[in-house]
């Protein structure tokens, strides 16, 4: 991410840069309670790594107050790279989940409180794709229950156990696969369901549908299904949204060191994501949003804050670049989505 990328990003997050400002001086930063999670205090290696993140963000709140006196030509590498480190803990969190709930949010994402019991039912109708057979992997991405029987994922998940044979798709030779819909850090239990077909895949767009089985291995059974916006919602862009996924680490296509000091180098694992829809994309046909993802997030819902209802299936990204999502509202009479009685409102 360029120098001017930063403080773009710094001042589009948070607005009132000074107000931030004042507030880590005062307060100072202190580590979220997420991050510690099955870290034991005595490890000499969390410990130095937790003092480390804390003289990064203290340097980036030296930063924020030169940002918000419109010095940023000041700005020295030490400073660029806490704002960045603040931007990623205050700005675009990846929450963890334990036991269907989201952990204490950031100051900046308090009113995601407010929202508790709607993004819970988020969080329990997402599950993670699990296969077996496959050569290279024991999961491919996310889903969500989006019809009584019906997950949603993207195309190129669902790729990698299925195959077309004439006008309809089935499972490769040798495999199988299933929903975790826990999938959780430090959880030793699983709630999954058997993925027993393919309704389809999306030819034009990143999406597919899969038939899930209603009964899963511990006799519980599925939750009602996620509402998805029929409509596209009202001012859109800037509007607060979350994802829900298990975001994978992702080297290749993202700068390693921020993602690590993001994810704590704890990734597979169900997070909470929020960020905002800032965009259209004509090229890709798709909602563009800010929220911090990782390719485990393929097949994430993107889901309206406000509303909690559906409104766009991540299907991919680069951290700090830009993120994309197929809009569902304008598919909403698509043939596929249709056989799939999603649940538009």
């Amino acid at each position: 991410m360029s120098d001017g990328r930063v403080v773009e990003d710094v001042r589009r997050i948070f607005g009132d840069v000074g107000r931030v400002a004042e507030r880590l001086q005062a307060s100072g930063w202190a580590e979220s309670p997420e991050s510690a999670v099955e870290r034991p205090d005595q490890d000499p290696i969390v410990e130095a790594t937790r003092h480390e993140r804390q003289r990064v963000v203290n340097d980036g709140i030296d930063g924020l107050a030169k940002v918000a006196e419109g010095r940023e030509e000041e700005l020295d590498d030490d400073e660029l790279l806490g704002l960045e480190a603040i931007v990623l803990l205050e700005g675009r969190p990846a929450i963890l989940i334990q036991e269907g709930d989201f952990l204490q949010p950031p100051h900046e994402w308090s009113r995601l409180s407010e929202g508790r019991d709607g993004i819970r039912g988020v969080i329990a109708r997402s599950g993670r794709i699990e296969v077996k057979g496959h050569l290279n992997l024991d999961w491919a991405g996310t889903a969500s229950l989006v019809a009584p029987t019906t997950l949603m994922t993207n195309r190129h998940v669902a790729m990698e156990f299925c195959l077309r044979r004439g006008e309809r798709w089935t499972f490769r030779p040798g495999m199988t696969s299933q929903i975790d819909f826990l999938a959780e850090l430090g959880s030793t239990r699983s709630l999954q369901f058997e993925i027993t077909d393919t309704i389809g895949i999306h030819e034009k767009h990143d999406l597919a549908l899969l038939r899930v089985e209603g009964a899963g291995s511990d006799g519980q059974v599925l939750p009602d299904p996620l509402p998805l916006a029929a409509t596209e919602p009202i001012d859109l862009y800037e509007r607060d949204v979350y994802v829900v996924g298990f975001p994978a680490y992702d080297g290749r296509r993202n700068d390693p060191e921020p993602i690590r000091r993001l994810f704590m180098d704890i990734y597979n694992v169900k997070r909470l994501q929020p960020g905002k829809a800032v965009a259209y994309s004509t090229q890709y046909s798709a909602v563009q949003h800010d929220c911090s993802t990782l390719g485990g997030n393929s097949g994430s819902p993107v889901v309206d804050l406000e509303t909690h209802q559906i409104i766009g299936l991540h299907f991919g990204g680069r951290y700090g670049v830009g993120n994309y999502a197929v809009p569902l509202w304008k598919l909403r009479d698509d043939p596929l989505l249709r056989r799939g009685e999603l649940n538009f409102q």
